[in-house]
């Protein structure tokens, strides 16, 4: 099977890598050609286009930072698009959108899926995170061997569209749990607790999480780059407002967060690291929440493992 992958950037390279690396007949194309030459250098492929993409290989795969650049790639594709070719988009993106999308690729023969992923950076970069699909059962039996390479989870959401709305509520959840943690750590440095042992009481509590676990430890070191910007943080946000709006459900907590990071991306800029946030509280408080030994950046300790679908319990 012949794989193109169009979208090389934080997620999309790692994942990309993730087929290379498992010996995919893979041929990529994004805007940076730096990116691309890495890839050639690999043993990749690249292709001049998403149009030349589309017609040379059998499976696209896009990973793309906004519903605006998946458009606009695939408005190209779709001449290159005919019966046997699978399009599968793999960005964070509007359900609605996705299914408008879907439509022009199945209207021409193709089939389309929906398979955005979840659990940072670090699992990409290791066929560990996990992915959700949306789309008939037999598409995702068709994608299901690729994607067992991507990610080590696959949970099959339903039909087009589902992924896309429970990817976005997860991060809704994780931008949620982020804020709760940086008001945590900076009420705990106010109040003469050691950083240290502040983390593991999170970490062996009830109050733990897999942000926990991964962000803090970047926010502790000083790093604070878990390689997601706070531009794509305030359209995913949005975008589960958006689902609460189109469905009357009269949310409070989802504007405040709004509020907090429209906030935090004014003071340090839309590419800022989202983990930046919480400097805001830092400066009114007057502390710095810093602590020895944490790591300056996520690496995956699980070794890469067949993945494997789950199912919900019924």
């Amino acid at each position: 099977m012949k794989v193109g992958f169009v979208g090389l950037g934080a997620v999309g390279g790692k994942l990309a890598g993730s087929l290379l690396r498992n010996k995919i007949n893979l041929t990529v194309c994004d805007l940076d050609a730096e990116k691309c030459a890495d890839f050639a250098s690999r043993g990749a492929q690249v292709a001049e286009t998403p149009a030349d993409l589309m017609r040379d290989c059998e499976v696209v795969i896009t990973c793309l930072p906004s519903p605006a650049a998946c458009d606009a790639v695939l408005r190209q594709m779709i001449p290159e698009v005919r019966s046997g070719k699978i399009w599968i988009e793999m960005s964070t993106t509007d359900a609605a959108e996705v299914e408008r999308l879907a439509d022009l690729v199945e209207a021409r023969g193709g089939l389309a899926m929906e398979c955005p992923v979840s659990g940072g950076c670090h699992r990409a970069d290791t066929g560990n995170i996990s992915i959700f699909v949306g789309g008939p059962r037999e598409g995702f039996d068709r994608v299901l061997p690729l994607m067992t390479i991507l990610g080590r989870r696959v949970l099959h959401t339903g039909p087009l569209g589902s992924a896309s709305t429970l990817k976005v509520m997860t991060n809704y959840l994780a931008t949620a749990n982020l804020l709760t943690l940086c008001e945590a750590l900076v009420t705990m440095k106010a109040a003469g607790m050691d950083m240290a042992t502040t983390y593991e009481a999170i970490r062996i509590s009830s109050g733990n999480s897999f942000v926990h676990e991964t962000e803090s430890q970047l926010i502790l070191s000083g790093s604070r780059n878990v390689n997601f910007t706070m531009d794509l943080v305030m359209k995913d946000i949005g975008l589960f407002q958006a689902i609460a709006d189109r469905n009357d459900v009269p949310l409070e907590l989802s504007p405040e967060i709004i509020r907090i990071m429209a906030d935090g991306q004014a003071r340090f800029g839309m590419q800022a690291q989202s983990d930046q946030i919480i400097e805001r509280l830092e400066e009114v408080a007057g502390v710095s929440v810093l602590a020895d030994g944490f790591p300056t950046e996520l690496v995956d300790d699980e070794p890469e493992e067949p993945g494997y679908e789950v199912s919900p319990i019924r």
